[in-house]
C-alpha cells in the first residue's frame, strides 16, 4: 500500500497484489494523512478480498492503524521499514512493486495531472489505465504462447 501526491493537491491511496496489479485506488485530498486515507481503503480491500491477510505498507502507515487492521479486519498490517544504517537511496523489498505500479499509472495522460472535478472520476480514470495495463498484459501473454 502507498500514497502519491497529484499536482493539484490529490493523493492517491493504492493497494495492489506482489506482482503490482491494483486492487484498491482512494483518492482524497493531498492534506490527508496516510494512515487516515489508509483505513478506508483497507476496509474496501477487505470487502473486495475477504481471504487478502497481509497487506506491507510504508512508514506513514505505522501506529495505531496496524492494531485496528489486526482487530477490526483481521489483517496483519506489516511495515517496510528503511534500516537506520542505509546511507542514500535503498531499495526497499516489497515497496518497488507499489512505486512501479505508480508509474504505470503516470503513463497514462489523465492521470499525470489532475484533469478531473470530483475524485471518484479520478480513481476511475487510474482503474482505466490499470484496465488498459493489465489487457495489454494479458494479451502479449496469450500471443506469445500461440502456436506458430
Amino acid at each position: 500500500m502507498s500514497t502519491q501526491r497529484g499536482r493539484l493537491s490529490r493523493k492517491r491511496h493504492v493497494i495492489v497484489d506482489t506482482i503490482g496489479l491494483l486492487l484498491v485506488v482512494l483518492v482524497t485530498a493531498a492534506s490527508v494523512q496516510d494512515r487516515d486515507g489508509a483505513r478506508p481503503a483497507l476496509e474496501f480491500l477487505h470487502e473486495l478480498y475477504e481471504r487478502i491477510t497481509l497487506v506491507w505498507a510504508d512508514g506513514g502507515c505505522a501506529g495505531k492503524l496496524v492494531d485496528w487492521a489486526r482487530e477490526k479486519l483481521q489483517l496483519t498490517l506489516e511495515i517496510v521499514k528503511r534500516s537506520d544504517d542505509a546511507k542514500g537511496f535503498v531499495v526497499l523489498p516489497r515497496r518497488w512493486v507499489v512505486e512501479r505500479t505508480l508509474s504505470w499509472i503516470s503513463q497514462h495522460r489523465r492521470c499525470v495531472r489532475d484533469y478531473e472535478r470530483l475524485p471518484e472520476h479520478h480513481e476511475a480514470m487510474v482503474l482505466w489505465s490499470m484496465t488498459i495495463i493489465m489487457r495489454r498484459r494479458l494479451a502479449g501473454a496469450h500471443a506469445r504462447k500461440a502456436p506458430k
